[in-house]
């Protein structure tokens, strides 16, 4: 939602964030770093940033930080760090077979509210 003011408009933390993600695309640099891409949009628009994601880092580097693992779904590979150290890579359906895995933990904590 904008929010008028006599000398202009103020975004919503959304509507930033989409401006954002359009400036990084339109940038055509080779390489893409999001951090927490989708925390200020709703389910929906969440979802159609990843499903054009693919499309939009086409030949490009693009590096996700998140913490909401449904971004993984739509990455090549994932990196998992804890304290500041990397312990787990792999694709999502790899790290989340790996049975007591940080990752299989977080994935099936955050899936449960999806099922």
């Amino acid at each position: 939602m904008f929010h008028d003011y006599e000398d202009g408009v103020e975004c919503s933390g959304g509507e930033a964030q989409k401006i954002a993600l359009a400036r990084c695309y339109y940038a055509g640099t080779p390489i893409m770093i999001f951090d927490e891409p989708t925390a200020a949009l709703d389910a929906r628009t969440e979802m159609d940033v990843f499903e054009n994601m693919r499309k939009i880092s086409e030949d490009k580097t693009a590096v996700f930080v998140s913490h909401r693992l449904s971004a993984c779904l739509f990455s090549t590979r994932i990196f998992v760090f804890q304290d500041g150290e990397l312990i787990q890579e792999g694709t999502h359906e790899e790290l989340v077979k790996a049975d007591g895995s940080v990752y299989q933990e977080l994935w099936n904590a955050q899936a449960q509210y999806y099922v």
